[in-house]
């Protein structure tokens, strides 16, 4: 468990973690020279059942940057005020951080009480206790690090403190430092967000790439394993150069999806905040520029709370509820604390009733399974999209959608109301399409998908018309999808045509004919000819082998039997024994036998012809 100190320069954080502690978190030599943390500082406090670690943020207003770094997944902080100096400028920059990353609890510890009066500190923390409402319930310790006074009370209190970190949830890992040590190789140092890791396990880096962990030491001592909430220094093994490791970057169990730059966000105002306008992001050892846009209103003020999007410079690594800290684009004025309600936000329509309602659900759900429920309402999500936004295991997702009685089909999950109204646009399409095209038999499995619902998955799309077609609600005849009730037929004019074509390949003694010789032959246009073959074509008269040369079908399947005859015995056909059998040209066994193997029928193998559907053609 982590816990950090903040408060205005020289009030005496770094004093007080040495009394508490033993240990001086000042490691540069500029730290010490000047007498202020510069960088983020550590100390650990082992007890019986626990290690307790403190993170020393400077106090500088000019490395607020790193004090910000220190903040990430940690839910405990001590507000460090001087007792001789009282609240000072950047104590309450630094307050106004802690309230808006609402962190569970703010102990208030007032240092150097052997400079002032009793009555001094009396007033100091009623002052305190007046000016920030929100710390009336705080818990206050009065300290000096000098006489020991407080410490051992603090102290105690300190390490009954729970654990609020989760670890249950995957792996996450803000990374904030890296290194190289002698005979180990990398290290990186960093804040255990979620989840837990052990020796040997593999992680993902944000670039995608796996790295091996080697070694850990969590809370400053060698372990096993390390654990959300604890401060660990992780011995990674990789290949490839650790100058491609940055702070900022992560390591996550899960792979990462590519990182979001358009978030939404509700957030409470510090300042007054703009309709737009450019801003600098904190988001754990992560900074970046960005452009927020308030969508419920055209200004915010102080301590007033608004939806907004954030569009990013840089795209970061968010989940759902990650906490931010927005200041002013020149970086001197905090401006913001920000929670994520949603990641990959949409680009239109964002101001809408619909999608502002949405937002105040999302806002307002209880859990994460309220959550699923809304982001299933009206679409398929992936399951790499839930698992990641919401941090879960697969375990964990999958008994969410069974308790939310929603389904999973292979990377989707969605409810029930969104396949039925997706299966209904299916039907309704297909009516349509009929009603229009009365003549052909139905639509390809493909155009349908791109008719019905483009932006959906393909293959979930191709799932629901599967299920119709097993219950009976479409059929598909020769490739062609149409309703049960929709055929196609000749008109009494076609019907008499037909008579006609069929006496002309009647004479022809089971060879093809081409659409020119019967157009010509039947005194009637080559575009009317084509069209009515084609027709035929699709109600089964006819198969054309090649565009614009048709055999009649129950030919094509006399001759299928006699290839699958002489393949049983054979095992192979070659072209020129197909052309003795049927007596044709060799150019038309070709055009043939290239048919069969397009449709399946048959595969080439060198010069003869296999076998590969034997249940094609059969009666």
């Amino acid at each position: 468990m982590i816990i950090v100190t903040s408060g205005h320069v020289d009030h005496g954080k770094t004093a007080l973690l040495q009394a508490l502690t033993g240990t001086d978190t000042t490691h540069l030599p500029e730290e010490k020279k000047r007498g202020m943390t510069i960088d983020l500082g550590y100390a650990y406090l082992p007890l019986a059942d626990k290690i307790l670690g403190f993170i020393d943020v400077p106090g500088h207003e000019k490395f607020l940057a790193n004090m910000l770094a220190g903040l990430g997944g940690i839910h405990y902080a001590m507000l460090i005020v001087a007792a001789d100096e009282g609240i000072q400028p950047q104590t309450e920059e630094h307050l106004a951080i802690l309230r808006l990353l609402q962190m569970e609890k703010i102990i208030v510890v007032i240092t150097k009480a052997d400079r002032a009066s009793s009555a001094q500190i009396e007033q100091l923390q009623q002052q305190i206790q007046q000016n920030y409402p929100f710390l009336t319930d705080s818990v206050f310790f009065v300290t000096s690090a000098r006489t020991g006074q407080g410490i051992g009370e603090l102290r105690d209190y300190l390490s009954a403190l729970p654990n609020l970190a989760n670890t249950d949830k995957p792996f996450r890992y803000a990374i904030d430092r890296i290194f190289s040590v002698k005979g180990a190789g990398t290290v990186v140092t960093g804040t255990a967000f979620s989840g837990k890791v052990q020796i040997d396990d593999t992680l993902f880096l944000s670039n995608g790439e796996k790295v091996r962990v080697k070694n850990i030491h969590a809370q400053n001592q060698q372990s096993d394993e390390g654990l959300a909430g604890q401060r660990l220094a992780l011995n990674i093994s990789t290949d490839f150069d650790r100058t491609l490791i940055a702070r900022g970057d992560w390591l996550f169990a899960q792979q990462p999806p590519q990182p979001t730059e358009r978030i939404t966000l509700q957030l409470t105002a510090e300042h007054m905040l703009a309709e737009s306008q450019p801003v600098h992001i904190y988001h754990a050892a992560a900074h970046c520029v960005g452009k927020l846009n308030v969508l419920t209103a055209k200004a915010v003020s102080p301590s007033q709370q608004a939806y907004a999007e954030l569009i990013l410079d840089k795209p970061l690594f968010l989940a759902h509820d990650d906490k931010l800290i927005l200041r002013s684009g020149d970086n001197k004025q905090l401006l913001a604390g920000a929670q994520v309600l949603e990641i990959n936000s949409p680009k239109r329509h964002k101001r809408s009733e619909v999608r502002l309602n949405f937002l105040q659900h999302l806002q307002q759900a209880k859990n994460i399974a309220e959550r699923i429920d809304l982001y299933l309402q009206s679409q398929a999500v992936a399951v790499c999209d839930l698992l990641w936004s919401e941090q879960l295991c697969e375990f964990q997702l999958d008994e969410i959608i069974t308790k939310n009685k929603q389904v999973r089909f292979q990377d989707w999950c969605f409810n029930h109301d969104y396949q039925a109204q997706t299966t209904s646009r299916i039907v309704t399409a297909l009516s349509d399409y009929h009603a229009l095209h009365a003549d052909q038999l139905g639509v390809g499995k493909a155009r349908l998908y791109r008719i019905v619902a483009p932006n959906q998955p393909e293959k979930l799309i191709y799932h629901f018309i599967d299920e119709l077609l097993a219950l009976g609600k479409l059929q598909q005849t020769r490739g062609w999808l149409h309703l049960p009730e929709h055929k196609i037929r000749f008109s009494a004019e076609e019907q008499a045509l037909w008579q006609q074509v069929l006496t002309e390949f009647e004479q022809q003694n089971g060879q093809a004919l081409w659409v020119r010789d019967l157009a010509t032959g039947l005194s009637r246009e080559e575009s009317e000819m084509r069209n009515f073959l084609y027709k035929a074509g699709k109600l089964g008269y006819l198969t054309a082998v090649v565009k614009d040369r048709f055999f009649l079908t129950e030919n094509i399947y006399g001759y299928a039997r006699l290839v699958k005859k002489i393949l049983l015995e054979q095992g192979s056909i070659s072209v020129n024994q197909l052309r003795d059998e049927l007596q044709f040209g060799r150019k038309l066994t070709v055009q043939l036998t290239e048919y069969f193997d397009r449709c399946g029928f048959l595969r080439r193998k060198g010069n003869t012809h296999i076998l590969r559907d034997g249940d094609m053609f059969d009666l």
